[in-house]
């Protein structure tokens, strides 16, 4: 709730693995990443900032709904959700985006806290020097 994300929507639950991660961006984000080999499962900030960073000023709305994919997928990856690493947000949420109408039906809040008790609890090992989650909630 201190996030102001809805808790009492439907379990976040997903695949962590696909058949065709290339498919999937390509037909949710209209583009697919180049650099990675086909069985990647997650996309990097740094291409998606190079491919949605600017829109042009005549964007089609298809563009538009993919770049707002692409923004929202950045939001769940580098804040709400991010890994260890803080590089890149997995592929699992981006079915999630289908429909943009109906992401706040999800309840993103209690996925948020289930990600920073996992990271926390992964922290608790000797060999871990990183942490992921959501630190500004934890620092709140």
């Amino acid at each position: 709730m201190q996030l102001g994300l809805p808790i009492d929507g439907s379990p976040i639950t997903g695949v962590s693995s696909f058949t065709d991660p290339a498919a999937l961006c390509y037909q949710l984000l209209g583009e697919s990443s180049e650099d990675e080999k086909s069985n990647f499962s997650g996309l990097k900030f740094t291409w998606l900032k190079a491919k949605f960073g600017q829109l042009s000023a005549n964007a089609t709305e298809g563009e538009l709904m993919c770049a707002a994919q692409a923004y929202i997928m950045h939001i769940l990856g580098g804040v709400l959700m991010p890994d260890a690493n803080n590089n890149k947000v997995h592929l699992m949420y981006l079915p999630l985006l289908a429909d943009l109408s109906s992401v706040s039906s999800y309840s993103w809040g209690f996925a948020v806290l289930a990600v920073l008790y996992r990271e926390l609890c992964q922290v608790t090992n000797s060999d871990v020097v990183d942490m992921g989650g959501c630190l500004t909630l934890l620092q709140s």
